[in-house]
Protein backbone atom coordinates (compact mmCIF):
# COMPACT_ATOMS: atom_id res chain seq x y z
CA UNK A 1 0.00 0.00 0.00
CA UNK A 2 1.35 3.55 -0.79
CA UNK A 3 1.82 5.69 2.03
CA UNK A 4 0.55 9.47 1.57
CA UNK A 5 2.69 11.99 2.24
CA UNK A 6 1.87 14.77 4.31
CA UNK A 7 4.20 18.12 4.60
CA UNK A 8 4.44 20.01 8.18
CA UNK A 9 3.66 23.43 7.76
CA UNK A 10 5.83 25.94 10.03
CA UNK A 11 3.80 27.81 13.10
CA UNK A 12 2.97 31.57 12.44
CA UNK A 13 6.21 32.35 14.52
CA UNK A 14 8.31 30.67 11.99
CA UNK A 15 6.47 31.21 8.75
CA UNK A 16 7.63 34.93 7.84
CA UNK A 17 11.54 33.21 8.06
CA UNK A 18 11.26 30.52 5.56
CA UNK A 19 8.19 31.16 3.58
CA UNK A 20 10.74 31.75 0.56
CA UNK A 21 12.60 28.63 0.75
CA UNK A 22 9.54 26.34 1.09
CA UNK A 23 8.76 24.19 -1.94
CA UNK A 24 5.48 25.30 -3.41
CA UNK A 25 3.58 23.47 -6.13
CA UNK A 26 0.93 26.39 -6.79
CA UNK A 27 0.31 26.87 -10.74
CA UNK A 28 1.82 29.37 -12.95
CA UNK A 29 0.22 32.81 -12.48
CA UNK A 30 0.69 35.63 -15.09
CA UNK A 31 2.86 38.20 -13.22
CA UNK A 32 1.09 41.54 -12.08
CA UNK A 33 2.87 44.32 -14.09
CA UNK A 34 3.56 47.47 -12.30
CA UNK A 35 4.55 50.43 -14.67
CA UNK A 36 7.28 53.48 -12.84
CA UNK A 37 7.00 56.92 -14.67
CA UNK A 38 10.16 58.32 -13.50
CA UNK A 39 9.73 62.58 -13.70
CA UNK A 40 13.47 63.89 -13.97
CA UNK A 41 15.35 63.99 -10.46
CA UNK A 42 12.99 61.23 -9.67
CA UNK A 43 14.56 59.94 -5.63
CA UNK A 44 16.61 57.38 -6.75
CA UNK A 45 16.29 55.46 -3.05
CA UNK A 46 12.31 55.75 -3.38
CA UNK A 47 12.38 54.14 -6.77
CA UNK A 48 15.37 51.17 -5.72
CA UNK A 49 12.84 50.73 -2.23
CA UNK A 50 9.79 50.03 -4.37
CA UNK A 51 11.55 47.89 -6.77
CA UNK A 52 13.11 46.42 -3.99
CA UNK A 53 10.16 45.18 -1.81
CA UNK A 54 8.28 43.76 -5.62
CA UNK A 55 11.94 41.62 -6.37
CA UNK A 56 11.86 40.15 -2.67
CA UNK A 57 8.35 39.47 -3.30
CA UNK A 58 9.10 37.39 -5.68
CA UNK A 59 12.46 35.62 -4.39
CA UNK A 60 9.82 34.18 -1.80
CA UNK A 61 7.60 32.62 -3.88
CA UNK A 62 8.89 29.75 -6.32
CA UNK A 63 6.38 31.56 -9.07
CA UNK A 64 7.13 35.37 -10.11
CA UNK A 65 4.60 37.51 -9.17
CA UNK A 66 5.14 40.88 -10.38
CA UNK A 67 7.27 42.15 -13.27
CA UNK A 68 7.75 46.03 -14.43
CA UNK A 69 9.26 48.35 -16.61
CA UNK A 70 10.44 51.96 -16.10
CA UNK A 71 8.50 54.57 -18.28
CA UNK A 72 10.04 58.34 -19.37
CA UNK A 73 8.06 61.44 -20.30
CA UNK A 74 9.84 61.11 -23.44
CA UNK A 75 13.55 59.84 -24.76
CA UNK A 76 15.35 56.53 -23.78
CA UNK A 77 16.56 57.74 -19.94
CA UNK A 78 15.67 59.87 -17.08
CA UNK A 79 18.41 61.58 -15.14
CA UNK A 80 17.89 61.04 -11.32
CA UNK A 81 18.68 63.26 -8.31
CA UNK A 82 21.39 61.90 -7.83
CA UNK A 83 22.75 62.91 -11.58
CA UNK A 84 22.55 58.99 -12.73
CA UNK A 85 20.87 58.36 -16.07
CA UNK A 86 18.82 55.72 -15.63
CA UNK A 87 17.75 53.76 -19.58
CA UNK A 88 13.71 53.19 -19.80
CA UNK A 89 12.10 50.79 -21.13
CA UNK A 90 9.62 52.97 -22.92
CA UNK A 91 7.87 56.46 -22.89
CA UNK A 92 4.43 57.95 -21.71
CA UNK A 93 4.30 59.51 -25.26
CA UNK A 94 5.02 55.86 -26.66
CA UNK A 95 2.24 54.80 -24.44
CA UNK A 96 0.23 57.02 -25.87
CA UNK A 97 0.60 56.88 -29.48
CA UNK A 98 0.43 52.84 -29.61
CA UNK A 99 -0.60 51.43 -26.10
CA UNK A 100 1.84 48.82 -26.24
CA UNK A 101 1.66 47.71 -22.84
CA UNK A 102 -0.64 47.34 -20.25
CA UNK A 103 0.19 47.92 -16.69
CA UNK A 104 -1.95 46.96 -13.80
CA UNK A 105 -0.06 49.14 -11.59
CA UNK A 106 0.99 52.70 -12.55
CA UNK A 107 3.47 54.60 -10.01
CA UNK A 108 4.47 58.07 -10.77
CA UNK A 109 8.57 58.60 -9.14
CA UNK A 110 8.84 62.15 -7.53
CA UNK A 111 11.49 63.79 -5.63
CA UNK A 112 12.38 66.53 -3.70
CA UNK A 113 13.68 68.92 -6.88
CA UNK A 114 10.32 67.13 -9.79
CA UNK A 115 8.27 69.45 -11.41
CA UNK A 116 5.23 70.00 -9.94
CA UNK A 117 3.15 72.14 -12.40
CA UNK A 118 0.89 70.03 -14.72
CA UNK A 119 2.21 68.13 -17.61
CA UNK A 120 -0.59 67.24 -19.88
CA UNK A 121 0.88 64.39 -21.33
CA UNK A 122 1.05 62.55 -17.90
CA UNK A 123 -2.48 63.81 -17.18
CA UNK A 124 -3.74 62.36 -20.38
CA UNK A 125 -1.75 58.82 -19.84
CA UNK A 126 -2.96 58.60 -16.10
CA UNK A 127 -6.53 59.41 -17.04
CA UNK A 128 -6.25 56.80 -19.63
CA UNK A 129 -4.56 54.02 -17.22
CA UNK A 130 -7.69 54.77 -15.02
CA UNK A 131 -10.39 53.91 -17.38
CA UNK A 132 -8.37 50.65 -17.72
CA UNK A 133 -9.23 50.11 -13.79
CA UNK A 134 -5.19 50.58 -13.21
CA UNK A 135 -4.18 50.99 -9.51
CA UNK A 136 -1.97 54.36 -9.64
CA UNK A 137 0.44 55.57 -7.17
CA UNK A 138 2.91 58.73 -6.20
CA UNK A 139 6.10 58.56 -4.71
CA UNK A 140 7.54 61.74 -2.57
CA UNK A 141 5.48 64.01 -4.15
CA UNK A 142 4.37 61.90 -7.61
CA UNK A 143 1.24 61.74 -6.47
CA UNK A 144 0.33 65.94 -7.25
CA UNK A 145 0.56 64.28 -10.65
CA UNK A 146 -2.71 62.24 -9.55
CA UNK A 147 -4.20 65.14 -8.79
CA UNK A 148 -3.82 66.89 -11.58
CA UNK A 149 -5.79 64.33 -13.14
CA UNK A 150 -8.18 64.51 -11.08
CA UNK A 151 -8.06 61.34 -9.42
CA UNK A 152 -7.77 62.22 -6.06
CA UNK A 153 -10.63 63.67 -4.91
CA UNK A 154 -11.89 62.70 -1.83
CA UNK A 155 -8.80 60.72 -1.42
CA UNK A 156 -6.12 60.77 1.27
CA UNK A 157 -2.95 60.69 -0.51
CA UNK A 158 0.58 60.64 1.31
CA UNK A 159 3.27 63.08 0.43
CA UNK A 160 6.47 64.89 0.94
CA UNK A 161 5.30 67.60 4.28
CA UNK A 162 7.25 69.90 1.52
CA UNK A 163 4.24 69.71 -0.65
CA UNK A 164 1.49 70.11 1.49
CA UNK A 165 0.91 73.89 1.15
CA UNK A 166 0.36 73.03 -2.48
CA UNK A 167 -1.41 70.60 -2.61
CA UNK A 168 -3.68 72.71 0.08
CA UNK A 169 -3.37 75.59 -2.47
CA UNK A 170 -4.15 73.37 -5.59
CA UNK A 171 -6.30 70.46 -4.61
CA UNK A 172 -8.82 71.66 -2.22
CA UNK A 173 -10.66 67.86 -2.55
CA UNK A 174 -7.63 66.04 -1.80
CA UNK A 175 -6.69 65.24 1.96
CA UNK A 176 -3.45 65.07 3.03
CA UNK A 177 -2.82 61.85 5.18
CA UNK A 178 -0.98 62.21 8.44
CA UNK A 179 0.32 58.17 7.27
CA UNK A 180 3.74 58.63 4.98
CA UNK A 181 2.17 55.70 2.84
CA UNK A 182 -1.25 55.51 2.21
CA UNK A 183 -3.69 52.85 0.21
CA UNK A 184 -6.66 54.31 -0.83
CA UNK A 185 -9.21 52.63 -2.95
CA UNK A 186 -6.85 52.36 -6.00
CA UNK A 187 -4.68 54.78 -5.32
CA UNK A 188 -1.70 54.50 -3.29
CA UNK A 189 1.10 56.90 -2.25
CA UNK A 190 4.05 57.76 -0.04
CA UNK A 191 5.78 60.84 1.45
CA UNK A 192 9.33 59.88 0.83
CA UNK A 193 11.87 57.54 0.52
CA UNK A 194 12.04 55.34 3.38
CA UNK A 195 7.62 54.98 3.40
CA UNK A 196 8.00 53.93 -0.15
CA UNK A 197 9.09 50.30 0.39
CA UNK A 198 6.68 50.01 3.29
CA UNK A 199 4.04 51.32 0.16
CA UNK A 200 5.13 48.91 -2.24
CA UNK A 201 4.89 45.96 0.91
CA UNK A 202 1.56 46.92 1.37
CA UNK A 203 0.57 46.61 -2.14
CA UNK A 204 1.78 43.09 -1.81
CA UNK A 205 -0.15 42.08 0.92
CA UNK A 206 -3.55 43.90 -0.97
CA UNK A 207 -2.93 42.45 -4.17
CA UNK A 208 -1.31 38.87 -3.19
CA UNK A 209 -0.74 37.52 0.01
CA UNK A 210 -0.02 38.60 3.79
CA UNK A 211 2.40 36.22 4.51
CA UNK A 212 3.83 37.24 1.04
CA UNK A 213 4.34 40.33 2.32
CA UNK A 214 5.60 39.29 5.42
CA UNK A 215 7.94 37.16 4.35
CA UNK A 216 9.44 40.16 2.30
CA UNK A 217 9.36 42.83 4.83
CA UNK A 218 11.15 39.87 7.27
CA UNK A 219 14.26 40.16 4.77
CA UNK A 220 14.16 43.88 3.89
CA UNK A 221 13.79 45.14 7.76
CA UNK A 222 16.05 42.98 9.36
CA UNK A 223 17.82 45.60 10.90
CA UNK A 224 14.64 47.31 12.29
CA UNK A 225 13.60 44.15 14.22
CA UNK A 226 16.00 44.51 17.12
CA UNK A 227 18.59 47.06 18.62
CA UNK A 228 21.09 44.25 19.32
CA UNK A 229 24.35 44.09 16.94
CA UNK A 230 23.99 40.64 17.03
CA UNK A 231 21.73 39.03 14.25
CA UNK A 232 19.29 36.58 15.49
CA UNK A 233 18.74 33.76 14.94
CA UNK A 234 14.85 33.99 14.41
CA UNK A 235 13.20 36.44 16.38
CA UNK A 236 9.65 37.64 16.05
CA UNK A 237 8.86 41.10 15.51
CA UNK A 238 6.76 41.39 18.82
CA UNK A 239 9.12 39.55 20.81
CA UNK A 240 9.52 42.81 23.34
CA UNK A 241 5.83 42.50 23.91
CA UNK A 242 5.89 39.10 25.13
CA UNK A 243 5.64 37.85 29.49
CA UNK A 244 9.49 37.98 30.99
CA UNK A 245 8.91 34.08 31.67
CA UNK A 246 8.15 33.70 27.41
CA UNK A 247 11.21 36.00 27.04
CA UNK A 248 13.25 34.04 29.07
CA UNK A 249 12.67 30.77 27.82
CA UNK A 250 12.38 32.19 23.58
CA UNK A 251 16.45 33.59 24.74
CA UNK A 252 17.11 30.08 25.73
CA UNK A 253 16.13 28.12 22.90
CA UNK A 254 18.00 30.22 20.52
CA UNK A 255 21.21 30.07 22.56
CA UNK A 256 21.45 26.42 22.75
CA UNK A 257 20.08 25.56 19.18
CA UNK A 258 23.57 22.27 19.11
CA UNK A 259 22.58 21.09 22.36
CA UNK A 260 18.86 21.50 22.74
CA UNK A 261 17.81 21.97 26.23
CA UNK A 262 15.12 19.17 27.76
CA UNK A 263 11.34 20.75 28.65
CA UNK A 264 12.54 19.76 32.01
CA UNK A 265 15.05 22.34 31.91
CA UNK A 266 13.50 24.91 30.15
CA UNK A 267 10.64 24.83 33.01
CA UNK A 268 13.25 25.09 35.49
CA UNK A 269 14.86 27.52 34.33
CA UNK A 270 12.09 29.74 33.24
CA UNK A 271 10.16 28.86 36.57
CA UNK A 272 7.35 28.27 35.37
CA UNK A 273 5.16 24.51 35.18
CA UNK A 274 4.33 22.85 32.18
CA UNK A 275 0.84 23.63 31.98
CA UNK A 276 1.72 27.58 32.16
CA UNK A 277 4.82 27.24 29.56
CA UNK A 278 2.11 25.56 27.00
CA UNK A 279 -0.28 28.11 27.58
CA UNK A 280 1.98 31.00 26.76
CA UNK A 281 3.16 29.13 23.58
CA UNK A 282 -0.27 29.12 22.44
CA UNK A 283 -1.37 32.05 23.20
CA UNK A 284 1.79 34.38 21.40
CA UNK A 285 3.27 32.24 19.07
CA UNK A 286 0.36 29.34 18.08
CA UNK A 287 2.45 26.45 18.22
CA UNK A 288 3.61 24.32 21.40
CA UNK A 289 6.72 24.54 23.55
CA UNK A 290 8.52 21.21 21.59
CA UNK A 291 7.46 22.51 18.01
CA UNK A 292 8.52 25.84 18.51
CA UNK A 293 11.97 24.41 19.24
CA UNK A 294 11.95 22.27 16.03
CA UNK A 295 11.20 24.87 13.63
CA UNK A 296 14.13 27.12 15.39
CA UNK A 297 16.64 24.33 14.60
CA UNK A 298 15.26 23.27 11.35
CA UNK A 299 15.41 26.72 10.18
CA UNK A 300 19.17 27.15 11.61
CA UNK A 301 20.07 24.08 9.70
CA UNK A 302 18.33 25.68 6.96
CA UNK A 303 21.02 28.55 6.80
CA UNK A 304 23.81 26.65 6.92
CA UNK A 305 22.73 24.66 3.95
CA UNK A 306 22.35 27.85 1.89
CA UNK A 307 25.21 29.60 3.79
CA UNK A 308 28.41 26.48 4.52
CA UNK A 309 29.92 23.58 2.82
CA UNK A 310 29.76 21.51 5.81
CA UNK A 311 28.45 18.05 4.95
CA UNK A 312 25.11 16.81 6.08
CA UNK A 313 25.86 15.28 9.31
CA UNK A 314 27.93 18.08 10.40
CA UNK A 315 24.89 20.27 9.85
CA UNK A 316 22.45 18.04 11.49
CA UNK A 317 24.59 17.89 14.33
CA UNK A 318 24.83 21.50 14.92
CA UNK A 319 21.14 21.92 14.95
CA UNK A 320 21.19 19.72 17.41
CA UNK A 321 20.07 16.24 15.47
CA UNK A 322 21.47 13.03 16.66
CA UNK A 323 21.30 11.87 13.63
CA UNK A 324 21.44 12.63 9.50
CA UNK A 325 18.57 10.73 8.97
CA UNK A 326 15.74 11.71 11.19
CA UNK A 327 17.66 15.32 10.51
CA UNK A 328 16.46 14.63 6.96
CA UNK A 329 13.17 13.22 7.66
CA UNK A 330 12.12 16.58 9.95
CA UNK A 331 13.63 19.04 7.45
CA UNK A 332 11.76 17.18 4.50
CA UNK A 333 8.33 17.54 6.83
CA UNK A 334 8.98 21.30 6.34
CA UNK A 335 10.62 22.28 2.99
CA UNK A 336 9.20 19.17 1.09
CA UNK A 337 12.77 18.04 -0.07
CA UNK A 338 15.69 16.64 1.57
CA UNK A 339 18.47 18.79 2.69
CA UNK A 340 20.97 17.91 -0.14
CA UNK A 341 18.62 18.67 -2.29
CA UNK A 342 17.59 21.66 -0.87
CA UNK A 343 21.14 22.74 -1.11
CA UNK A 344 21.60 21.96 -4.79
CA UNK A 345 18.67 23.83 -5.29
CA UNK A 346 20.04 26.65 -3.61
CA UNK A 347 23.05 26.68 -5.51
CA UNK A 348 21.22 26.68 -8.70
CA UNK A 349 19.38 29.79 -7.42
CA UNK A 350 22.33 32.01 -6.76
CA UNK A 351 24.11 31.17 -9.97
Amino acid sequence: MTQTYHKKHFSPSNADHNHAHVTSHDSEKKPIMIGFVLLKHFSMVAFTGAVDALVTANLVQTEKLFDYATLSMEGPSVTSDLGIEIATGTSIEEQLQHASAHFDVVIVCGGYRCQLSEQNKLTDYLKSCHKQDAYLGGLWNGAIALAHAGLTNNTRIAIHPDNHPYVREHFQDTVIAKETSVLDGRILSCSGPVSALAMTLSLVEHLQDSRIARAAKEILTCDQLSESTVTPITKPADDGKYPESLKKVLELMRSNIEEPLTLEELLHYASVSRRQLERLFQNHLETSPSRYYLELRITYARRLLQQTNKPIIEVAIASGFVSSSHFSNCFKDYFGVAPSNFRKRSNQQQQ
